[in-house]
């Protein structure tokens, strides 16, 4: 039964509970008398050893169980009674020593979320970020495309800018000594890692089949036995490729899918524009998020905020894979407007100055998702499985997947569909709270 509730923090608690004496001797009496009739003991026929070699051989394991099945179901009851939700396991204060006929006292300590008291998110004042579509944004657009496009295709020539270069491994030393053939071997497989940046610098000019020299550093702690010196390589011309560009007119509008190049400027624009449109209307969103933290700066779980700092260093590692993302939580993706337009005005940091601001956003992320999920239970906000059906077959159109697939991604990666239907929540309340900001006009941001 709960004793007591003490207020460590605005988001820990200390929940102490007492098991009866009495509830714990029933449990254990019984589950002996079970025991009894059948475990085999010898000398005794079934179901007639005495219960005091029954409690000397299987005792410890007997009182093991019980408590394993009391102690969740007491703890669990507490919560309930107490209206407490943690966002994370408990924590047992001390150990304890299980003395039968004894109560047995126990204090935990758990995570919860904040209560909100002030909860305003009417009129808040954002600004407002004119935008525009000019024609060089369309020209650069197609632009892309057109690099897209591209073909690429074998030529007797010098190399010029934007061609593609093959090359075969052809000798190393090391500032002047020879290569050991084991180390050669290595080195000829490290493949584009091989190269430096400016590879195509050097190569400018030359045709196939001369010979490039350059100097690389590669990764130590895969070359451990040169970290620290310099490697000279020398590499083969094997391959010059010549970069053919498109030409821009109907005909490549039309292999776009398009009537003409007209038709395929005009569709641009639109698109241009919708995307500018969404960008700003991201940027105050979370402008809003923003302020109502600011408005009410509470306390979060420290477990929450480990777990989103975790993440958001995760994201740092895999950015170049970003392109490759299905879906972007809708909440990660407004915050991160706020990040970046912070991080825009700093200078480069330390490791350390980068921890304390990766830390911060991690905090500003959960306080966020908080405010939403409040705001949302204060609206009544939900997702129909509709809703879910229609944002999966949205998700598997622009991939060309199956629905199946998809749901089967979400279901692998994540356990279940319910940060899929977290992210849609967020997105309608993030409109409710857009569609009742105040904006107010001024120069273009």
């Amino acid at each position: 039964m709960l004793k007591t509730i003490e207020d460590i923090n605005a988001t820990k608690k200390r929940v102490r509970i007492e098991i009866p004496a009495e509830v714990l001797e029933n449990e254990i009496v019984s589950s002996f008398e079970k025991l009894k009739q059948k475990v085999k003991i010898p000398g005794f026929r079934p179901g007639k050893a005495p219960v005091t070699l029954i409690e000397k051989r299987f005792g410890k394991d007997v009182e093991a169980e019980v408590l394993e099945k009391i102690i969740p179901e007491y703890y669990n009851n507490a919560l309930k009674e107490a209206s407490l939700s943690p966002v994370a396991m408990p924590m047992l204060e001390e150990k304890f020593e299980f003395k039968r006929n004894t109560p047995l006292n126990l204090s935990f300590v758990i995570e919860v979320l904040p209560k909100i008291e002030k909860l305003n998110y009417e009129n808040i004042a954002i600004k407002d970020i004119p935008f525009s579509v000019e024609e060089s944004d369309v020209d650069d657009m197609i632009k892309r495309v057109q690099n897209q496009k591209a073909v690429f295709e074998i030529a007797d020539k010098d190399v010029e800018k934007d061609d593609f270069v093959s090359f075969e491994y052809v000798d190393s030393e090391i500032e002047g000594e020879a290569v050991g053939s084991s180390l050669k071997e290595r080195i000829s497989k490290m493949g584009n890692e091989l190269f430096p940046p400016d590879i195509m610098e050097k190569v400018l000019g030359k045709k196939k089949g001369e010979i490039v020299e350059f100097t690389a550093l590669p990764d130590a702690s895969k070359f451990s036995e040169i970290a620290g010196k310099t490697l000279n390589v020398k590499v083969r011309i094997t391959e010059v490729k010549k970069k053919t560009l498109p030409d821009i007119d109907d005909e490549f509008a039309k292999d776009l899918g398009f009537e003409n190049i007209a038709d395929l400027r005009e569709k641009l624009k639109e698109r241009i524009y919708a995307a500018k449109k969404e960008h700003v209307r991201k940027i105050q969103k979370a402008e809003i998020i923003k302020k109502i933290i600011e408005s009410d700066n509470f306390d979060v779980p420290e477990t929450l905020v480990n777990r989103e700092l975790e993440s958001l260093m995760m994201d740092k590692s895999l950015s170049e894979e970003k392109d490759d993302t299905v879906y972007s939580d809708t909440m990660s993706d407004v915050m991160q407007n706020v990040s970046e337009g912070e991080a825009a005005e700093k200078a480069e940091t330390a490791v350390q100055d980068l921890q304390v601001d990766m830390k911060q956003r991690a905090v500003r992320n959960v306080q966020a998702s908080v405010i939403i999920d409040a705001i949302g239970q204060k609206e009544g906000v939900t997702v129909s499985d509709t809703e879910l059906d229609e944002r999966v077959s949205h998700i598997a159109k622009r991939l060309s997947a199956s629905p199946e697939a998809v749901r089967n991604f979400y279901t692998y990666k994540q356990g279940s569909l319910d940060g899929l239907k977290q992210s849609i929540l967020e997105e309608k309340v993030l409109e409710i709270l857009l569609s009742r900001a105040v904006v107010e006009k001024g120069e273009s941001a």
